[in-house]
């Protein structure tokens, strides 16, 4: 009996923490579909109705283009919600971050976002190769 109540707290607990923060792509496809994948980079397109809201989710780096106008207000498990506003047009670097966004407006919106998926690449400290005289001919 007490292993039977073991493992189904076990169970439980494995649920409640996937469901926490996961892909978004998963678990809000309603909101969010790939549209190019490979070994550097996932794009997703982003499309949120009026007054829409999402679940809680995470995404690494990142970098967002917006395809609309935009309201919204992105709530994050801890901390106080921040409201945005973007135009269409605008680019902005995101840190990786969980959240629940929502589409505080009254006109739909879509955003392109590119995940990052590899370690930034490191600089090398060797110097470049000196110019070589130009020989005549």
């Amino acid at each position: 009996m007490m292993l039977k109540q073991l493992f189904l707290g076990l169970f439980l607990l494995g649920i409640c923490s996937a469901a926490h923060a996961q892909d978004p792509v998963k678990v809000d496809s309603k909101h969010y579909k790939v549209e190019f994948e490979n070994s550097q980079v996932r794009v997703l397109r982003i499309t949120y109705g009026p007054h829409e809201k999402s679940v809680m989710h995470k995404h690494p780096n990142s970098v967002a283009v917006f395809m609309t106008d935009s309201n919204g207000t992105f709530n994050f498990p801890k901390g106080p919600a921040q409201p945005f506003s973007s135009k269409a047009g605008t680019t902005m670097w995101n840190a990786a971050t969980t959240h629940l966004p929502e589409n505080t407006g009254d006109q739909p919106f879509e955003v392109i976002l590119v995940e990052l998926k590899s370690k930034p690449v490191k600089k090398t400290t060797t110097k470049p190769a000196e110019p070589k005289p130009a020989t005549k001919p």
